[in-house]
């Protein structure tokens, strides 16, 4: 799912960042980077952090049909464009207003499309699957999450779940989620992601 991230980054940077003239073009791969790193690291600190109820919202509540707008009354969205805003002005001298306006048009462009794809049935989508995303976060890898969440298949609750999680309890799971994520996060190799998102961005 990393992958898809990546290129969705790449895709919507295309106009926010390369084609953006207040952005020096030596500073165009170090900047999507920097977007694809503030998305990965935010999923993983909010699902290590006990917020996995927070990132099933984003896919069941701000997808399908309902545009930029509800992306962005997720506070995990508000956040990220605030991380990333800050990195931009900090790390390559931006100006805030250009900072500012690149976060709040990247982020919820690449959520926005990773959640619809994700929520798509389409073909084309296939390689879309929040079970992976989890994966991923938790150490689980792959497109199964059966060990990090006991088996709970979260692709399969976008599937029947339209808005809501359906009054299922998912507290147990999350507990599970955050545990792993937690020794995911501490076991990675420090900077491993980093190195990976930058080579991917050069």
């Amino acid at each position: 799912m990393l992958d898809q991230i990546l290129n969705l980054v790449k895709q919507y940077g295309q106009q926010s960042v390369v084609e953006n003239p207040d952005v020096p073009n030596e500073y165009n791969n170090q900047v999507m980077a920097e977007a694809a790193n503030t998305i990965t690291s935010g999923f993983q600190n909010m699902a290590s952090g006990g917020g996995l109820q927070s990132i099933l919202s984003l896919f069941t509540g701000g997808g399908q049909n309902q545009g930029g707008n509800s992306i962005l009354s997720n506070p995990m969205v508000s956040m990220m464009i605030g991380h990333l805003a800050n990195r931009l002005v900090s790390n390559m001298n931006l100006n805030p207003a250009t900072a500012n306006n690149i976060a709040s048009n990247l982020i919820p462009n690449v959520l926005n499309s990773l959640v619809n794809r994700t929520v798509s049935n389409a073909p084309q989508d296939s390689g879309f699957n929040l079970n992976s995303l989890i994966g991923s976060l938790t150490g689980g890898g792959g497109n199964s999450t059966a060990s990090a969440t006991g088996g709970f298949d979260f692709q399969g609750l976008l599937n029947q779940v339209s808005g809501q999680q359906g009054g299922i309890d998912i507290s147990q799971i999350i507990g599970q989620v955050t545990q792993n994520a937690q020794t995911h996060q501490q076991t990675q190799q420090s900077g491993g992601l980093a190195n990976l998102i930058s080579g991917f961005f050069k």
